[in-house]
């Protein structure tokens, strides 16, 4: 007695042909995109005996799933890190701004307070230069008691060689201009007395003076206090004999009240 073998639908599929139906089906999900449309009748066999790792298909799913969470997490990362270096680089970028911005301020502040200085330091040197080349009255507020060339027999000449001015004893006594000290001491008839060489060449004697505060080569301005006044020397009471001169010597004189007023100073 001979068999053959089954054939026809009661024969069940070898694992080969259901394995490779499974793959064939993943393929198709793949290409597709779409899990859903996946209908191939290896997946709607009901063999209960059919495990579930057999169809790969959970596996396949779980996969995806996992790497396309790796991906977006990735791409959410290097998001993040991009914003971040744009963020900083637009705070560097501000604070750049802002210290350029600060420092031309700064700048322009030290630029006008600088103009301001020497805009100041410019009339300090005016104002010192028109000090320096102005003319002072020997004595502040006082006037003129004996005039210049006047007769009498008090003197050797004959005539008065310069110009008194009242003054008690004990007064500031001034140069009239600045200069330079020649002679600071005892002058004879003069008593004690100071010649001064004037910046312009002259010279102007100060005479009679009770004391002396300067000394020869001291360098002086107009108003500074060479002395005090008082009697000494050839006088009739305490003043201020002043002359003006061309020389240091005597005998050069000239009129210190036209001296005076070529200097701006009217007594």
């Amino acid at each position: 007695m001979s068999f053959t073998r089954p054939t026809g639908k009661h024969r069940r599929p070898s694992r080969a042909v259901r394995v490779g139906a499974n793959v064939a089906g993943i393929a198709t999900l793949t290409a597709a995109g779409v899990v859903a449309g996946v209908a191939a009748p290896a997946f709607a066999a009901s063999d209960d005996s059919q495990r579930p790792e057999d169809t790969g298909l959970s596996q396949a799913v779980v996969i995806g799933d996992v790497m396309a969470g790796n991906v977006d997490a990735q791409a959410e990362t290097q998001r993040g890190i991009a914003d971040e270096a744009n963020a900083r680089q637009q705070a560097e970028a501000n604070a750049k701004r802002l210290a350029a911005e600060a420092k031309q301020r700064a700048e322009e502040a030290q630029r006008k307070l600088d103009e301001e200085r020497a805009a100041k330091e410019r009339a300090a040197r005016d104002a010192e230069r028109k000090r320096l080349g102005t003319f002072v009255s020997p004595i502040e507020g006082s006037y003129v008691s004996t005039s210049y060339k006047a007769s009498s027999n008090l003197w050797s000449s004959g005539s008065h060689t310069g110009i008194d001015f009242h003054a008690e004893t004990g007064t500031s006594v001034r140069a009239v201009g600045m200069g330079t000290i020649v002679e600071a001491g005892w002058g004879g008839a003069y008593g004690n007395n100071v010649v001064i060489q004037m910046a312009d060449g002259t010279y102007t004697q100060y005479g009679h003076l009770s004391s002396i505060d300067v000394s020869v080569g001291q360098s002086v301005t107009p108003g500074q206090q060479i002395g005090l006044s008082g009697a000494t020397g050839n006088v009739t009471g305490p003043h201020l004999h002043f002359e003006a001169r061309t020389a240091p010597t005597y005998g050069s004189d000239i009129d210190p009240v036209a001296y005076l007023a070529s200097h701006g100073v009217n007594v």
